[in-house]
């Protein structure tokens, strides 16, 4: 019975896996095709990756999409950290509840509501649409999932630490930003890595707020895939899976090289004190 439940278990992974990662392997196996039939292999070849840098219409949205992702998920850092912070410390204030309906509600909320909301929002206030309404837009939807990766980690933060700094004589700004602030950083850093690779990937939100000069990635390969997928189009995407690779991997050895320091300051500490005992 167990084998029978190890295979099985095996085999819902195997095919979890494929339905999952088949898909993204053979967009980058294809990237490297020779011929312009995407769906034909002729051979190795890297030349739609040279090509991609002359598309200057794939080549502005991509600038435009690396500064609004950087600045938003930079920006909702600051704002989901702030607002853990007052969810996590602050447990009874007038209004708390409506303050964390308000901050978790995009996480809820169709792309499609909150993109016309704003965009509402936005013609009536008189904002031309353009690269700062995208940002803004990006920072409004992103702040809450860095808000409930940040609260996860107060919640079983250990204020003492705070207090004896504090006890030390740091004012709590002092204490935050020396005690507390280090001790969090792998969740702020994995709550920005988020919201920068949610920047990259949305599509609905920036179509409603964007405007003339401020086209997303996502949305120029949108359009050009609708006329028929192109080589560039799946170097463009090989790319892109690459960043967001090798953000997610040094973010993961950064957390683990921290984790392993923090042990052995703790194993240095035990040990001094059963030395002094």
């Amino acid at each position: 019975m167990a084998g029978t439940w190890g295979r099985f278990n095996i085999a819902a992974l195997v095919l979890g896996f494929t339905f999952l990662y088949l898909p993204i392997i053979l967009l980058v196996i294809f990237s490297f095709n020779e011929s312009r039939l995407v769906t034909v292999w002729s051979g190795f070849s890297t030349r739609w990756y040279l090509a991609l840098w002359s598309n200057k219409g794939l080549m502005d949205a991509a600038w435009v999409t690396a500064g609004v992702a950087f600045i938003s998920a930079t920006v909702a850092t600051v704002l989901g950290t702030m607002a853990a912070v007052a969810l996590t410390r602050y447990t009874r204030f007038r209004g708390r509840l409506l303050f964390s309906g308000m901050v978790f509600a995009p996480l809820v909320m169709p792309e499609v509501i909150t993109g016309l909301s704003l965009l509402l929002l936005f013609v009536a206030v008189g904002f031309d649409r353009g690269f700062l309404t995208v940002t803004v837009a990006h920072i409004t939807f992103s702040m809450c999932f860095v808000a409930v990766v940040v609260q996860s980690r107060l919640v079983s933060f250990d204020r003492s630490l705070e207090e004896a700094a504090m006890d030390l004589g740091a004012t709590p700004v002092r204490a935050f930003f020396q005690v507390t602030l280090p001790i969090i950083m792998p969740a702020v850093a994995s709550g920005w890595m988020l919201a920068f690779t949610l920047s990259l990937d949305d599509l609905v939100i920036a179509s409603f707020t964007s405007g003339p000069g401020a086209t997303t990635l996502p949305m120029k390969i949108y359009s050009q895939v609708r006329l028929g997928v192109t080589p560039e189009i799946n170097a463009v995407c090989t790319i892109l899976i690459g960043i967001v690779t090798l953000g997610v991997i040094t973010v993961s050895l950064l957390n683990k090289r921290r984790e392993i320091l923090r042990q052995r300051e703790a194993q240095i500490a035990a040990t001094g004190i059963e030395a002094l005992g």
